[in-house]
């Protein structure tokens, strides 16, 4: 039996659709505002996606937000198979991009070969962070968990004994592709050192 072209497509993209659910599995350091657990990364992944919407007016004039928010949807479904990297850990860090990467392969090419050159796109403009779509959505990427780790007593700054100084250089990606956040993040940062949730 002959398998029709509108079918195979469909099964393809249901077969994403299937695997991408296990994004939900992959817990995060930060916990959520309230305290209450920690995050999974499909979670942060709609909550950055959200902020994208409600804080476009902090992006570059001219910034395309929906492509933003396509970004961001997309932006860690790699850690289905690369896990969530820990952003202060440099052993972590250093075996990041290949292990994304490699995901990216498997996971995107699961799409009808349209869809998955586009997602794919998305995803390497986002690593990339040569425009203003993906400055702005790499901004709130690291705006997210600064929000949270401050209202939280420092989250898992002191539990992972994170300085003040590393969370600074996070800041200046945030300012990169959002001044104003920017400066709101460091604001936030300066606050939890005087409250002593992260230390110099």
């Amino acid at each position: 039996m002959t398998i029709a072209p509108e079918e195979d497509r469909l099964n393809a993209q249901i077969s994403f659709a299937i695997e991408i659910d296990k994004l939900k599995r992959i817990i995060r350091r930060n916990h959520l505002i309230d305290g209450s657990r920690r995050e999974n990364t499909a979670e942060h992944s709609w909550y950055v996606g959200t902020l994208a919407m409600v804080l476009g007016e902090h992006a570059p004039p001219g910034t395309d937000l929906q492509r933003v928010v396509a970004m961001l949807l997309v932006h860690d479904l790699v850690e289905i198979d690369a896990g969530d990297t820990f952003i202060y850990d440099p052993v972590e860090v250093a075996a990041q991009a290949e292990a994304e990467r490699a995901a990216a392969d498997r996971i995107f090419g699961l799409l009808p070969a349209d869809q998955a050159v586009w997602v794919r796109e998305l995803w390497d403009e986002f690593e990339a962070r040569k425009t203003p779509e993906a400055r702005f959505a790499k901004a709130l990427d690291r705006f997210a968990p600064i929000l949270a780790n401050h209202h939280t007593e420092g989250g898992t700054w002191p539990l992972f004994k994170v300085k003040a100084s590393q969370v600074r250089e996070k800041v200046r990606i945030i300012e990169e592709g959002s001044p104003s956040l920017g400066a709101y993040a460091l604001e936030l940062v300066e606050l939890s050192v005087a409250r002593g949730h992260l230390s110099e």
